[in-house]
């Protein structure tokens, strides 16, 4: 039996569609639907109906018996061979969403060790707000995704990655006293942080909107390195991950702010689908687990749990 065909079986049968099986695995429309007509003359059953309408492709009843049975062959076949060539088996293409705090910290590390391990592993990386990688994720778009988690969606494994915690810093040139600030103080300036579709902004928002003085004035953005910037120029006062700051508060460009409250910790998992299997995105979650307890032993930082959640 064509293992290839049964890959492809259950690839159209997830997706609900013999387009997006394409795209998965990289090549045409005609090439996967006569996978399926192949594997259909070798079973002798019809697997999917076929109504030629826009709408998602659906299993007969023999298909849906069968699936779970081609998963589990598949799951098998992935298993011989880790077995044999674990790095030799980890080839082909890692599609990986990350959240920009991740890339200012251990990502690099991370990226370096697994093409140590196997180099014949090609990482396509996007780096984006959560909201738009849990949905790129939740549509297949991609593999694995380092965001702020977790995501409760059927199908989702999360492991527990870093933990940062949120401080208020502004530039010396603003002359804050050198006291515990109330949030009414604050709003002097305009509020350097996160995009609008980001939970760190909702907080955020919601809580200056509970004050009963002047309205404050948000100043966000997608990219941390340019809230970073902004608040080193004096433009406003931001609240950001204290490791990303280290530098610049141990030089004395920018100054840590006392105030009466501060956003919650930034909270990373790992998260990526576990159907069908996933070999390539589990082997990638462990080592970014590995990779950010060790970034968070150095940095005096919370250890990440090692089980699922």
């Amino acid at each position: 039996m064509n293992f290839k065909r049964l890959e492809t079986f259950v690839w159209v049968a997830t997706l609900g569609s013999f387009r997006k099986a394409a795209e998965r695995q990289y090549t045409t429309q005609p090439a996967i639907s006569s996978r399926i007509q192949a594997l259909e003359e070798e079973l002798g059953v019809k697997l999917f109906e076929r109504d030629g309408g826009p709408g998602p492709v659906a299993l007969t009843a023999k298909g849906k018996e069968l699936l779970p049975y081609a998963e589990k062959l598949i799951f098998m076949a992935d298993q011989f061979q880790q077995r044999a060539n674990q790095a030799a088996a980890f080839a082909g293409n890692l599609r990986l969403g990350v959240s920009e705090t991740i890339v200012h910290t251990w990502l690099p590390d991370f990226l370096k060790q697994l093409h140590q391990e196997f180099p014949e592993l090609d990482v396509e990386i996007t780096v984006d707000v959560t909201s738009t990688l849990r949905a790129a994720l939740l549509e297949h778009s991609l593999d694995l995704a380092f965001l702020m988690g977790p995501i409760s969606a059927p199908g989702i494994s999360n492991f527990d990655l870093s933990t940062f915690p949120l401080e208020w810093v502004a530039s010396p040139e603003l002359n804050l006293p050198e006291r515990t600030l109330q949030l009414e103080e604050l709003v002097k300036w305009p509020i350097i942080t996160y995009a609008r579709n980001t939970r760190p902004y909702a907080e955020i928002n919601q809580k200056f909107r509970e004050l009963d003085d002047q309205p404050a004035r948000f100043f966000s953005s997608s990219s941390l390195a340019a809230c970073r910037r902004l608040t080193l120029d004096g433009v406003g006062i931001s609240t950001l991950p204290q490791v990303l700051v280290a530098d610049e508060l141990q030089s004395g460009s920018l100054k840590r702010l006392s105030a009466v409250w501060t956003p919650s910790a930034l909270h990373f998992t790992a998260s990526y689908r576990s159907d069908p299997y996933n070999p390539i995105a589990e082997v990638a979650t462990e080592r970014a687990v590995a990779q950010a307890t060790q970034f968070a032993l150095q940095a005096a930082l919370p250890v990440p749990s090692q089980t699922s959640r």
